[in-house]
This record gives structure tokens, sequence and C-alpha cells, in this order.
């Protein structure tokens, strides 16, 4: 998902400063050896450790972190060019369902390794998964480009499993390890590099399509060009992100706290709506510009529909921090899932230029504040922070899932007939079924809070 996204801190990141776990604190410049990167330095207790609030080493730390998103989850979200390349020239055999699995396996295995690779940055392995996530992410892209006109497999390995496993190595770290050195302006920081993705999704598609449809380049050097720039920005990010917080001495077990999970009522709707409304999230990011060029909108502006849609979602992305506050996570969540539930179905009306624009720009704008709100709108219904990571790791668990079904279903449902609306309203229905999971949660979660504030007032008297 574009993601989703976004800010997932793992659990001993929120321990520091909000229960008594016991982590050490370091402040390197380089890379520890291995075995070495927590008892090599001086250490504080939680109490002492001290945010550095800014600095030359955090913010270079922040712009590799946007690198990373940018040449990760953004490429994930900009699958759309593909699909509609694929369909169209490269592997017309398939099907679209059959192409959408590149694009869905791709996006799962970013989304949903943050379930292991969350404990391995837990236990101090950053520059292990930041080095190798690199390395094999940019691998596997310059594999794609050797990849033969109508050979599936050799697409599927490279781009769907391989790149989605190296951007998976990557994506939880790289929005974890800012934290190290945030806490009054972690909000700032955290946003600044989930709009990376964004911002990666305007790139890539303006990038691809002109070099894929162009003749005298085609497809080999188009994702060669594409796998250099990714390359060199991570390459850059390598030599600029530095862990500051070593590994706490406890760690969270998963599995132990899971069954305990399972009782928390808002907690369990949230993350089943995150698994439902994520099967109709991705279809409009996949098949917009497909959609577009069957409907016979100029291919040249075509072309760009994710382009628009993308750019708007950077800018729903930087807005809601300043209103989430006072207007709070869950209502802000209810609201914009809402209109991305009432614009998938929406799809099924696109016959023009205006109406491609139109879903773009409300798509764009409303799936952006979604992704902003996720982390926080789970934060809120977490008691003890010292699980944070855990729940979070369960739930986009769950969330991979449902990106990995959901546009292959819908790609099944659209068949070589090109029927629009089947898809459309599939994507529809199981999104707004996430929707009522949402609000269920947020119901849920007021009236603990209200029977836990009722309990408080006598406590108080006393």
């Amino acid at each position: 998902m574009e993601g989703f996204d976004d800010k997932l801190p793992d659990s001993s990141r929120v321990s520091v400063t909000k229960s008594t776990a016991s982590a050490t604190v370091e402040d390197s410049t380089s890379p520890p050896q291995a075995g070495h990167c927590a008892h090599d330095a001086p250490t504080k207790t939680p109490t002492d450790i001290d945010f550095p609030e800014g600095g030359l080493t955090a913010w270079l730390t922040v712009l590799g972190a946007f690198f990373v998103q940018a040449c990760a989850f953004g490429y994930t979200t900009s699958f759309g060019v593909y699909q509609d390349f694929y369909a169209r020239a490269y592997l017309s055999n398939e099907s679209s369902s059959a192409i959408s699995w590149i694009g869905s396996i791709n996006a799962f295995l970013v989304i949903a390794s943050s379930l292991f690779v969350g404990p391995l940055f837990d236990r101090g392995y950053f520059y292990h998964l930041l080095y190798g996530g690199s390395a094999l992410l940019a691998f596997s892209l310059f594999m794609h480009s050797l990849a033969k006109p109508d050979a599936f497999y050799q697409i599927l390995l490279s781009q769907g499993i391989g790149a989605g496993l190296g951007a998976g190595m990557l994506y939880l770290p790289s929005l974890s390890v800012v934290s190290h050195y945030f806490q009054r302006r972690r909000a700032l920081a955290m946003t600044m590099v989930s709009s990376g993705s964004s911002i990666g999704a305007v790139v890539h598609p303006v990038m691809l399509n002109n070099l894929l449809n162009d003749p005298s380049i085609g497809f080999a050097v188009a994702a060669r060009a594409n796998a250099g720039l990714i390359a060199g920005l991570l390459l850059i990010s390598c030599f600029l992100m530095r862990a500051r917080v070593a590994p706490p001495k406890k760690h969270v077990n998963l599995w132990a706290v899971a069954k305990r999970f399972s009782k928390d009522k808002p907690y369990v709707f949230a993350a089943l709506g995150m698994s439902l409304f994520i099967v109709g999230f991705y279809f409009p990011l996949f098949y917009l510009q497909l959609d577009a060029v069957r409907h016979g909108v100029d291919e040249g502006f075509a072309f760009y529909s994710l382009v628009i849609l993308n750019a708007c979602s950077f800018l729903g992305r930087v807005s809601p921090g300043f209103v989430a506050n006072k207007v709070g996570t869950g209502n802000i969540i209810v609201v914009f899932t809402f209109i991305c539930v009432a614009t998938i179905f929406g799809l099924i009306g696109l016959s023009s230029v205006a109406s491609v624009v139109v879903i773009a720009v409300i798509y764009g704008l409303a799936s952006g504040v979604y992704i902003t709100m996720l982390a926080p709108f789970l934060a809120t219904l977490t008691d003890d922070f010292s699980e944070l990571g855990a729940r979070m790791g369960l739930a986009f668990f769950g969330c991979g899932v449902g990106s990995l079904i959901g546009t292959p279903i819908s790609g099944a449902l659209l068949t070589t007939d090109y029927i629009w609306w089947r898809p459309a309203v599939f994507s529809g229905i199981m999104a707004f079924a996430g929707w009522c999971c949402y609000v269920t949660s947020v119901i849920l979660h007021r009236r603990r809070e209200q029977r836990q504030r009722r309990n408080d007032i006598p406590n108080e008297k006393a």
C-alpha cells in the first residue's frame, strides 16, 4: 500500500519515553560492528535519555529515510504504470488479474514483512537491514530490466518477490530510526519521511511513462534507468542514516501478547478494518491509468493520472498533523475513509478527462490523509506503549494479506472484456466494510474512555 506510508514505530523506540523498559543509548556516526551495537557505549537509564530534537546527524537521517521511502514504497505505489504497460504491450498474453499479482505480492511483502523486520530492528540489526535491503532491492530491479517479453515468471520473481523483500527490509527501519532523534518534533520528522513515498510515486510514473512508451528506448533501458536512480538514492541513504538508540535488554514476545490483543475489541475492529479496507484501497492506484486509457482518454494525459493522484496524496499526508490533536485521529480516519469509499464507487462513472482529474484529486487527498493517520490511530488504542510495535506489526500483517488478494480479484472481475463496474463495486464494498469496522472501533474506544473517566473521578476525590 502508498505504504501505508507510513509511521510504524517499534516497541523499543516508544518504551524509551513511555515505559520503564531497559534501554541504552549511543550517539554513533558510523555503523557498529556486529554484536557490539548495544554494549560498547555509555548507557543511560530511560529517564535520563535526551533527544537531540535536531542537529546535523538527525536531519541527515531524516533525509536518508526520505530517500528510502521514495525508492521503496514510492516504487510499489507506482505499479499502475506497469499494470498498464504490461497489459497493453509487454505481457499482453496474460490477464489483468495475473499481472496484478506482481504488484500485489510486492505490496504484501513490503507491508507484511514488518511482522518479522520489526523484531530484527528491535534487536539492533538496523544496519544489516539497511544495507541488505538496499542491495537486494537494487539487484532485483536490475534483474527486472533483463526480463524478456511475455516472460511472466521473470518479472514476478524480480519485481514482485525480490523487490518486495528488499523494500520490506527498508520500509519499517527507515521510519522507526527517526524516532531515535526526536520526541517533541517527532510528528514533524515522521511526516517529512513518510512524504517521501508520495514524492517517489510522482517521480517514478513520470520517468517510466516517458521511457517505456518511447519506441527508441524500450523496456530494458527504461527499467535499468529507473533501477539506477533507485540504487543511487539508496547508496546515498546508506551514508546518511545513523541509528542512535541501542536495543533494550528485554523484548516483547509477539506471540504471547497476541492472545491478549484479541480481547481488546477496539483494536480488533481497527485491525479488521485495515485488512478489509486495503482490499479495495489499491484498486485506483493499480488501475486508474489503464481505466483512463481504455475509456478513450488521451494517452498523453492518462499517463499523468497517477502523477496527479500521488501529488495530491503528498498534500494529504502533510496536512492532517495540524488538526489531529484537536479533531482526533479516529474521527479523521472515519471521515476520510468514507471519502475514499465514495471515490472508489465513483470509478464506475469514469469516462472523460474531467472525471479522471476529479477522481485522482479527491482520492489522492483522502488516501494521503488516511495513510498518515493510520499509525497514530492505532497508537491511541494502545494502553501499554511498550507493546505498540507488536500491536502494529500484527495489524499491518493482516493489512498485507488484504493488499495481496485485493487487486488480483479486481483483475479477475475486470476480465479481458474490461467490464469496469464489477471491480469498482467489489472494491467499494470491501472498503465500505472496512469503514464500518473503523466506525465500530472508534465508538468502542470512546465508550471505554468514558468508563475510565468515570472510574477516575472517585479515585481523585479519595
